[in-house]
């Protein structure tokens, strides 16, 4: 993204002209968060009677450099006055408290970026959190964003893809949570006393998303010996396209939780199903965006046919291959598409080498969809266990299961006086193993997928350069 300094101003507020990482309290607030952090158990309190633990004393002093240096950066961003103000209160409560599990409902509902979606926008934000695909433990968190909201990306959203919850950002500095794979801010993670009835937001970091996919697809491209086209290889050079990319698929993939037959969970918090459905569930909103900017491309939109190859070659060369294989839904989704276009001879694999058939893939991409969504249709009048077949023998089709599985022997061979959600428990950990072709990737591409930890957009650029 651009860089912007000149804030945007919310409600007559005078902008500002000053980064939030270039004053001086932001590395005191940050040094004291990291101070912070390794003194927290697992739910986010303090054990003073702990091994290491600092003395209370010590945690107070630190807590009040963070809340302190919260004041003093938050005139640089009067549009979230009301926040800053929440939080400090709430940082301080946790402090008289005890430092028991920490509570920052207060805060979380007086933050409101999805309010102000000004391009270039800037966030301070400080939450004891987890970060999903990042920290699974509930610390105390610091990050810098900007809003990535140009013009182009609010008028597609007002006129056709309409999601106000949403947020595309990018990151300016983050403390160790985010020195992770983690690219989202999402107020489910963060610690509350009692959920609210309802969120207000989501943020996805776009800068993230394409700073890996472009070292991730460069690598797979060069190992793969894969020809890409003059335009697309130029998009996987450019980290501002891919930016826009990811954000405009974000948006759509977002809101598609919510639209369609069977609509989900969007946070998949809620249902207990097989890993495969909600594999399902991820590739029809990936799909989606992917239809959708088969549309847009028709339409003139330059963005969109940079979005169908990034959901190509993030589906097919990343997702498969990263993460552990204990019911990796999202791996599984990218072995479906893969798999499904090679059964469509969209794309080879011969001699070592990748080939695709550029003209049929959008045809073919979006024959999956169609499949997936009459799958969802269809299951509005199937009783659950027989919708979760269903989906098993859509994947099936296309993806070998584990020759193990009880699942793959059919309903014969799983004990159906259990409740369904119990019958969970009998889908194996990598119920769908890696073909040959994801486990010679794999191979290859692990150290590049490691490197990602933490990447950011001038890291992309590093590499690039």
């Amino acid at each position: 993204m651009t860089e912007i300094l000149v804030q945007a101003g919310a409600e007559g507020h005078v902008p500002s002209l000053t980064r939030v990482v270039e004053h001086p309290a932001w590395p005191v607030l940050k040094n004291a968060v990291e101070q912070i952090r390794p003194w927290q158990s697992k739910d986010g309190s303090i054990d003073f009677e702990a091994e290491g633990a600092p003395s209370r004393a010590d945690a107070v002093a630190a807590v009040g450099r963070v809340a302190d240096a919260v004041e003093q950066l938050s005139p640089l961003l009067p549009h979230d006055a009301a926040y800053h103000e929440a939080l400090v209160r709430d940082l301080h409560r946790w402090a008289e408290g005890g430092f028991e599990v920490p509570d920052f409902l207060d805060s979380l509902l007086a933050f409101q970026p999805a309010a102000d979606r000004a391009d270039g926008l800037q966030h301070l934000v400080v939450f004891a959190m987890y970060t999903q695909n990042g920290n699974l433990d509930r610390n105390l968190e610091a990050v810098v964003l900007r809003m990535v909201w140009p013009d182009w990306l609010a008028e597609l959203e007002r006129t056709r893809y309409d999601n106000p919850m949403f947020c595309g950002i990018t990151f300016e500095d983050f403390t160790s949570g985010y020195d992770t794979n983690s690219a989202v801010l999402f107020p489910e993670t963060i610690a509350v006393r009692e959920a609210p009835e309802r969120f207000s937001w989501g943020g996805i970091f776009c800068d993230r998303e394409a700073a890996r996919f472009r070292r991730v697809t460069d690598a797979a491209v060069d190992i793969l010996g894969l020809e890409l086209p003059e335009d697309i290889a130029a998009m996987v050079d450019d980290q501002k396209r891919c930016e826009e990319a990811f954000v405009l698929w974000d948006m759509v993939h977002d809101r598609t939780h919510s639209h369609g037959d069977l609509p989900f969970d969007p946070f998949m918090i809620k249902q207990r199903q097989p890993f495969w459905m909600y594999g399902l569930e991820e590739l029809r909103c990936d799909l989606t965006a992917f239809k959708e900017a088969v549309k847009l491309e028709a339409d003139g939109v330059p963005q969109a046919r940079d979005v169908q190859y990034a959901v190509l070659f993030d589906r097919m060369f990343r997702f498969p291959v990263t993460g552990d294989r204990n019911r990796n839904y999202d791996g599984l989704g990218g072995q479906l598409l893969f798999a499904y276009l090679h059964k469509h001879d969209v794309v080879r694999w011969t001699d070592n080498k990748l080939s695709i058939d550029w003209e049929r893939a959008p045809k073919v991409t979006n024959q999956l969809c169609a499949e997936i969504e009459k799958l969802y249709r269809d299951g509005i009048d199937r009783p659950k266990l027989v919708h979760w077949f269903a989906g098993y023998e859509l994947v099936s089709t296309y993806v070998a299961p584990h020759p193990g599985s009880k699942w793959a022997k059919g309903p014969d061979a799983l004990d159906l006086t259990q409740p369904p959600r119990k019958l969970v428990d009998d889908v194996l950990p990598d119920e769908f193993p890696l073909s040959m072709f994801f486990e010679a990737l794999s191979k290859k591409l692990k150290n590049v997928i490691a490197s990602c930890k933490g990447i950011t957009a001038d890291g992309a650029e590093r590499i690039a350069a």
